[in-house]
């Protein structure tokens, strides 16, 4: 979204800035945790939000709006909605549904214009935990709700939620061969096709900060790596063009440089390369076939898959000191791992009883391996959502796969679109254009 066109008025912060008194004391907040094991989702009441348009004025989408806030909440995994009648919308009616919280909203549409009046409520208090206001166009609406959603999430666990991310992904069209690379909000309401190649695009990568997403294409011939930036430019360059492999960056936080297979010295081997895509340094070498990397969140250390047992396992590298440790030894494979850009956790996939399943453990700790998918269908191409709570992975649904989400502890599994095709190599990364 484009924040320096959208207005945020903060409308009125705690109850305590309308009563002198205070509820909620900063150290006194307990805050939920998502992805806890024993934790009951929260239950929260979401009235049709109030149109307050003139009359004989456009026609407002406040069915639309309203719907938008349930899924985005719904999304996180910590929330349910309960069911509500027309009208409800006073505290005392959403009290009586049983709701812990809820949301009023109202709206105004103006031509093309939108302003939407929201405030979230802690009902077992009857009390306002806050409230805002949104104006901009309105094709910005539904952001405008995404980004209530997040500023709510962050009410209930400390951390903002993940409402205003964005998701890429691989698209292959049925009876085709050709994948291009698209990128979507977490409703899939909003798609955008960043490539068209009319080839092969694989292992797309945000940059940390979410402006520009690598990839590798063949649509030269050989896969080369390039890079595109998402905001308004929209441009796209060539980061590496060596003949052989050039595949699957992993970024530094600061995306100042990046780690890359490259096969152009003869072994698939795993390089440091500056943002210009120059060679600093190799990192690997000659020890059989290396791939995936993926670097902590400070920068010290790095997994990477490696077949120098004879199958494909994990390896953990301290980076100054080159050290090396096998980290996986269970299974026949144990492939595609990402780090969680919160702590130290990695999501992998790994082959169990023949299918392929989604295993997480602490990169320091060889006995904490937990396997968190069940059922019989393969669970690929796994990814950490922004604030590390959520894993987007790509799940075999018949001949094709869908990209799906599910928390980290293995609980609120599901299938988030249903594009047409077959999609796959699924990243997650923030927006902050």
């Amino acid at each position: 979204m484009n924040r320096k066109s959208i207005t945020l008025v903060l409308i009125s912060l705690w109850l305590a800035a309308l009563t002198g008194s205070s509820l909620y004391a900063a150290d006194q907040r307990v805050y939920l945790t998502i992805g806890s094991a024993e934790a009951r989702k929260i239950k929260f009441a979401v009235p049709e939000f109030t149109d307050t348009s003139p009359a004989g004025g456009s026609i407002a989408p406040g069915f639309g709006l309203t719907q938008t806030l349930t899924k985005s909440l719904e999304f996180h995994g910590i929330i349910e909605t309960v069911p509500t009648l027309a009208g409800q919308n006073s505290v005392e009616a959403l009290q009586r549904a049983g709701a812990d919280y809820g949301v009023l909203g109202r709206y105004t549409v103006i031509d093309e214009a939108i302003t939407i009046q929201l405030r979230l409520y802690d009902l077992s208090q009857g009390a306002m935990l806050f409230g805002k206001e949104y104006q901009g166009a309105l094709s910005q609406a539904e952001e405008m709700i995404f980004t209530f959603t997040d500023a709510v999430i962050n009410e209930l666990t400390g951390v903002p939620g993940i409402a205003s991310t964005q998701i890429a992904f691989v698209s292959q069209p049925a009876n085709s061969r050709e994948r291009e690379l698209f990128t979507t909000n977490i409703l899939g309401s909003k798609l955008r096709q960043v490539t068209r190649h009319r080839s092969l695009v694989v292992s797309p990568r945000f940059t940390r900060d979410g402006n520009f997403l690598a990839y590798t294409s063949y649509h030269s011939g050989n896969p080369n790596l390039y890079i595109t930036d998402l905001r308004q430019s929209k441009t796209t360059q060539a980061l590496s063009r060596r003949r052989g492999m050039n595949l699957a960056p992993a970024w530094y936080q600061d995306d100042s440089r990046f780690v890359l297979t490259l096969s152009y010295l003869g072994n698939p081997d795993l390089f440091l390369l500056n943002r210009d895509g120059k060679v600093e340094g190799q990192l690997t070498k000659d020890a059989g076939i290396n791939v995936s990397p993926t670097i902590s969140p400070d920068g010290t250390h790095m997994v990477f898959v490696s077949d120098r047992s004879g199958k494909p396992n994990l390896y953990l590298t301290e980076l100054k000191t080159s050290k090396v440790r096998r980290l996986t030894f269970e299974g026949s494979e144990n492939v595609e791992p990402d780090w969680s850009p919160t702590e130290d956790r990695l999501v992998f996939t790994c082959l169990r009883g023949g299918i392929y399943q989604l295993c997480t453990m602490n990169p320091f700790d060889e006995d904490s391996i937990q396997q968190i998918t069940k059922t019989r269908s393969n669970h690929e191409m796994p990814a950490f959502s922004p604030d590390g709570n959520q894993i987007i992975f790509a799940k075999r649904d018949g001949a094709n796969h869908k990209i799906s989400a599910i928390l980290k502890n293995g609980a609120f599994e599901r299938i988030l679109f249903s594009f047409p095709g077959s999609q796959s190599y699924p990243r997650w990364a923030r927006k902050s254009y």
